[in-house]
């Protein structure tokens, strides 16, 4: 299979990235690098040159996912928001209305399970984890108040996956009496 004409580096492996969580999603990490390619309109040689193996591939799939989350955090800070918590409040703002789609949330939720299953993976997202709670303790709130916030934040982002699914008005909700909550 020949490479897409017109895409560059960057726009190719993107497009493995998400075709990796596609095949992912739906057969787990047992999902071929055939899958991949296929998926991703390059042939298994091109997906090789971008990745070394399926182990880099999902690692990086792991990565970019946790890469992007912390981008839409640092973007949703509040340029005015100068006071404790602001890292906080972006933190609940962008967790809580990605769980809005719930769909789309279950979808994300059951790709991290499959990956979660990786060894690697699990040291990825513990050192996310760890730098996350000290970039979020370190935010001027008082700890507990950081970490009933945060916990209840994740804990609602993790409903759809129960199959609850609170409407966007509850979400919405949620997310603004969290965010109050933070002004201390």
């Amino acid at each position: 299979m020949s490479r897409v004409a017109g895409r560059d580096r960057e726009a190719t492996r993107r497009a493995l990235l998400d075709a990796a969580a596609r095949v992912v999603r739906e057969r787990g990490v047992s999902g071929s690098l055939d899958d991949v390619a296929r998926r991703a309109g390059v042939s298994k040689g091109g997906l090789l040159y971008h990745f070394a193996g399926k182990g880099e591939l999902l690692q990086a799939l792991v990565v970019d996912r946790l890469e992007r989350f912390r981008a839409a955090v640092l973007a949703d800070v509040a340029v005015d928001d100068d006071g404790p918590g602001r890292l906080v409040r972006a933190y609940v703002r962008v967790t809580i209305d990605g769980a809005k789609d719930a769909a789309a949330a279950r979808e994300e939720l059951a790709l991290i399970a499959h990956l979660s299953t990786i060894e690697a993976v699990g040291d990825l997202a513990r050192e996310d984890s760890r730098r996350w709670r000290e970039e979020l303790r370190d935010d001027g709130l008082p700890e507990g108040l950081c970490n009933l916030v945060v916990a209840a934040a994740d804990g609602a982002s993790a409903q759809p996956i129960w199959g609850d699914e609170p409407s966007a008005d509850e979400l919405a909700a949620l997310r603004d009496r969290l965010v109050e909550m933070t002004y201390v």
